[in-house]
Order: C-alpha cells, then sequence, then structure tokens
C-alpha cells in the first residue's frame, strides 16, 4: 500500500497492542509491556518530529511504575485486596481538567516557539489527553478510557498525516479496546456508587 514501516513501529505497534489489552482485563503485567512500548515509542515519535508525544513516553515510563506499584500494593490481580475500579471524583475532574488545559496551551507555545514542530497544538492536546487518562488508569478510575477515546480519536488523524499508517491503525484497534475496557471495568462491583466529590486525589 506504499507504506514505510520500520522495526521500532511494528515493535511499538505489538506491545501497544498487548499493553491495553492487559489494561482492559485489569491485568498487572500490562506495567512492563508499556514500559517497553513508551522505549520504542521515544524512538519513533522522535524521528517523526512529534517531540511532545516522545517526551511524553518518558513521563508514562514514570507513571507506569507508579500504576505498577499502586496496582501490586493494591493487592493486584485476584488478590482478596485488589485495587477497585472507582468513579473519578467531581475533585479530580476539576485537577484534572485544570492540569489538562495548562499542559495543552504551555506545550503548544513551547513547540510552536523552540522545535520544528508542524501540529504544534495536537501534538500538545493529545499529550495532555494521554497524561491525564494515565493518571486514572494508575488510580483505577473507570473514566480514564474516555478519556483515552478522546485521545485516540486525535491520535489517528493525527499519525496518518504524519505518515504513521501503522501506528494510525494501531489507535484505531486501541479505540475498540477502550470501548470493551470502559464496558469491562463498568462491570466492577466498585464503580456502583460513585465516592465522594472530598475523596482525595492523591494516593
Amino acid at each position: 500500500m506504499g507504506w514505510t514501516l520500520s522495526w521500532t513501529e511494528v515493535l511499538g505497534f505489538a506491545t501497544g497492542a498487548v499493553c491495553v489489552w492487559l489494561v482492559a482485563r485489569q491485568h498487572i503485567a500490562n506495567w512492563p509491556v508499556g514500559i517497553a512500548n513508551n522505549v520504542f515509542f521515544i524512538v519513533l515519535f522522535t524521528q517523526a518530529g512529534l517531540y511532545a508525544d516522545a517526551g511524553l513516553q518518558i513521563v508514562f515510563i514514570a507513571l507506569a511504575a507508579y500504576g505498577w506499584w499502586t496496582w501490586a500494593h493494591g493487592g493486584g490481580p485476584g488478590a482478596a485486596d485488589a485495587l477497585p475500579v472507582r468513579r473519578t471524583t467531581r475533585t479530580e475532574w476539576l485537577w484534572l481538567a485544570a492540569a489538562g488545559a495548562v499542559t495543552t496551551a504551555a506545550l503548544t507555545l513551547v513547540l510552536a516557539r523552540a522545535t520544528d514542530s508542524t501540529v504544534p497544538f495536537w501534538d500538545a492536546l493529545t499529550t495532555a489527553l494521554s497524561l491525564t487518562a494515565t493518571y486514572g488508569q494508575c488510580r483505577k478510575r473507570l473514566e480514564s478510557w474516555w478519556l483515552w477515546i478522546a485521545a485516540d480519536l486525535v491520535y489517528v488523524p493525527l499519525y496518518a498525516y504524519k505518515g504513521l499508517y501503522l501506528t494510525a491503525l494501531l489507535y484505531v484497534g486501541f479505540l475498540a479496546l477502550c470501548v470493551a475496557g470502559l464496558r469491562g471495568w463498568s462491570r466492577d462491583p466498585g464503580t456502583a456508587t460513585a465516592p465522594r466529590a472530598s475523596a482525595e486525589v492523591t494516593a
């Protein structure tokens, strides 16, 4: 089909698909697989000039370490005291919205002025959405799937525009997996009652 692929993109595709599949099943192995995916994407996105996305992968690695620790110390899959799925509180939404807006604005400015990025706003927006979604995933917040869905709806045309067709296809698959993950997490008993708005944002 005229696509130009690299092993980096192929490995990023494979590890990304496995990672989201594991997250949807609340399997703790998603974290190390996700870290491997981040490493491949650092290289891929730097080569494509998606600098915010490349830098985002470094943040993802740190968040993955946090998420791995949180899930493990919450009991992990199959344990009696497993970290439960919960709904996002109003306080958390306010913090996430504020953080997302500030991150998008700041990164757009930096990318427009300090790099040769051709898509500074969209690169910044997807970065902000991904960060807020990853925080929710670390805390097992149900609505993190909606944030991922929003990010993927931008990622697909963005990656196609940058010529990363296999990665764009991967994110189409991510959309389907996100819907499956949302449905699966919605059936968790912990989502039946939303936590109070005063619940703490941090661990």
